[in-house]
């Protein structure tokens, strides 16, 4: 599995053949890709926030993975997207997309969209991605990733998500004032017990702007055994 930081909470996902665009939103300081270069697969959106779905009209045609609320106000505004199930889908549940298996969970956030706030898209939502389907039994053969969303510090982190979803690696926000700060994100990062942790959501504007190195030293501090990668943006690491 390859992934790829795009700044914000972009991210390209690759799974064996099948391309994963998260949160299109390219209008960001760490990001020299032109959005059109990209040819995802599927387009998943965890909310309808603008600087998630910004550049989600560049895809029309791609498979959308996302909320019904959020499939049809896409396609009410963008164009026409080959929604997964011709619907979209909710939280709790997992599609399979060609190569890769999507878990929707839930996210703490908010969920307007447009400059009035006044179209709801749904709770907001994380994704985490597979390889193999998830099941109760333990799959060391597998890979997974976990794309928090906009998201709070949330129980679920430690009581669901970590043990019976099992990512390998997980990629929260950690920027303050709108999600999670690095204290709470390095939280995170100890309840999921994941090998690989990856900041984002952070310097796209004033009131988001950290020093990452805080995250890095917080997660050292709850003793988690996770390696911090603070990537440059269009990154890759493989997974």
């Amino acid at each position: 599995m390859e992934l790829t930081w795009h700044g914000h909470s972009t991210w390209h996902v690759t799974v064996d053949d099948t391309e994963l665009l998260i949160d299109p939103f390219f209008d960001n300081p760490h990001t020299d890709t032109d959005p059109e270069e990209l040819d995802p697969d599927y387009v998943l959106l965890t909310h309808g926030h603008a600087d998630h779905i910004g550049d989600v009209d560049r895809y029309e045609g791609s498979g959308l993975v996302a909320t019904p609320e959020i499939v049809e106000y896409c396609e009410d505004n963008f164009g026409d997207f080959d929604a997964v199930g011709g619907m979209g889908m909710n939280l709790g549940g997992t599609v399979e997309i060609d190569d890769a298996f999507v878990t929707m969970h839930r996210a703490d956030h908010t969920n307007g969209m447009d400059t009035s706030y006044g179209t709801s898209g749904g709770m907001p939502g994380g994704f985490i991605i597979s390889d193999t389907k998830p099941t109760q039994v333990s799959d060391e053969e597998s890979t997974t990733f976990y794309h928090a969303g906009d998201t709070g510090l949330m129980t679920e982190m430690r009581d669901v998500i970590g043990p019976f979803l099992e990512p390998d690696a997980a990629a929260v926000p950690v920027g303050d004032h709108f999600t999670m700060g690095p204290m709470q994100a390095a939280i995170a990062v100890d309840w999921l017990d994941v090998d690989h942790a990856f900041p984002m959501h952070y310097d796209t504007f004033p009131p988001i702007e950290i020093d990452t190195q805080d995250f890095v030293n917080e997660v050292a501090g709850t003793g988690s055994d996770a390696e911090v990668h603070v990537l440059d943006g269009d990154e890759t690491f493989e997974l």
